[in-house]
């Protein structure tokens, strides 16, 4: 198959409304071609594209940034001699003098399918300034590697964040072009606004389900190592605000429902089975321990859960890691109430709310989490109809 970028650079006639514009392209260290060369060299060498400059998303244009709120400067990059803005560094949202470096901005990001995954929102913040500016954006194409399966609660008014753009659930499953094309819809944004698509993507197709088995992974945030951690992100996401660790700082982050010293991950994992084992379907849970070396309890012995939703573990439409996350926070404070369970400190630069209701867009999964009345039907309850609305909404905008 072909992504984007790929498709663009093969293609003359899809280039030709490139001539004699100036062009800037949105990039991070996944930003490559089918032969692994980045897309800011293949563009430089590339007949009839004029790079003027280049911007760098969260962890920056080479995902140098090992956490969050570690910003990344402006730099001159030594080799093509264009200026590379930081879209998370003094500002988040492109200034007037950013986008008067280009006519045309190329958007080339691996995103990972999940809301809370900043690239999103880098995406709309760049159609919002390109709209007031008169630019053109072109969202070069690249799989949503978890597919279409949708999951969680739809952010709610008022809680918009760098981790909340906008009224979608936790798992949207679309890839970014199609987002795109809703935002523009749900903002009502006059922009010029193009889509190179793939050519080829089988969403549905084992062994990757939305990952293409024929494509090299190379991780679009430090954090991100594998396809694993793509898929359970969506659940293990909210660990950031919890005190537990998500394995920042082993060889395996954010492929844990959890890790911390003063936890027994068995009595967790059969209270979880108690509560609610069909949302432990779809993958395999093991037994872990591990010794962070950064972060959360460093140089702590932690046990915890390992998620394994890959292989002959994983089942595409059964795992629902949004839920399978919520249930060992749920099993946690069912075994121990009193547990400090969620985590008080600045979260993307939101300073007035916890780090967990920013991050599920609302407070209604901490809620259901520590009501000691609460049962999985009521977690159902309230994320199903926004899950059913969502699978609808979303489908005026598949490309593939």
């Amino acid at each position: 198959m072909k992504f984007g970028i790929d498709r663009l650079l093969a293609d003359p006639d899809l280039r030709a409304p490139l001539e004699g514009k100036r062009v800037a392209l949105v990039a991070h260290p996944a930003s490559l071609t089918e032969n692994l060369e980045h897309s800011l060299d293949a563009l430089m060498a590339c007949p009839g594209i004029r790079l003027t400059s280049a911007f760098g998303p969260q962890h920056g244009l080479k995902g140098d940034k090992q956490d969050n709120m570690v910003e990344t400067e402006d730099f001159l990059d030594p080799n093509c001699g264009i200026p590379v803005f930081s879209l998370y560094g003094e500002v988040r949202r492109p200034t007037p003098e950013m986008m008067d470096s280009a006519d045309v901005f190329l958007f080339d990001l691996q995103d990972l399918g999940c809301r809370i995954y900043t690239f999103v929102t880098t995406l709309l913040y760049m159609l919002g300034a390109a709209a007031k500016q008169g630019k053109e954006v072109w969202v070069l194409d690249r799989p949503n590697p978890v597919g279409r399966p949708v999951e969680g609660t739809v952010l709610q008014p008022g809680w918009e964040s760098f981790v909340g753009a906008g009224a979608m659930p936790m798992r949207h499953g679309l890839t970014l072009g199609e987002m795109g094309r809703w935002f523009i819809d749900e903002f009502r944004l006059d922009v010029e606004y193009r889509v190179i698509k793939m050519e080829g993507w089988q969403h549905e197709a084992a062994p990757g389900f939305g990952w293409p088995d024929s494509r090299v992974w190379v991780n679009p945030s430090p954090n991100a190592p594998n396809l694993n951690m793509a898929r359970a992100y969506a659940g293990t996401v909210m660990l950031e605000g919890t005190t537990l660790s998500e394995g920042r700082g082993t060889t395996r982050p954010l492929e844990v429902l959890f890790g911390a010293p003063d936890l027994n991950a068995r009595a967790v994992l059969s209270e979880m089975e108690r509560l609610a084992p069909e949302w432990l379907e779809g993958c395999a849970l093991r037994e872990c321990w591990f010794e962070p070396t950064f972060h959360k309890h460093e140089k702590a012995l932690c046990n915890g859960l390992m998620i394994h939703a890959e292989r002959g573990f994983y089942h595409h439409y059964r795992f629902r890691p949004w839920r399978l996350q919520a249930l060992a926070f749920k099993a946690i404070r069912r075994l121990q109430p009193e547990y400090p369970l969620w985590r008080e400190f600045p979260y993307e630069y939101v300073y007035d709310k916890l780090a967990i209701d920013v991050i599920n867009g609302g407070p209604s999964l901490r809620e259901w989490v520590d009501d000691p009345r609460s049962r999985p039907g009521d977690l159902d309850d309230l994320a199903s109809p926004d899950e059913t609305r969502w699978i609808e909404e979303r489908r005026h905008y598949f490309l593939y």
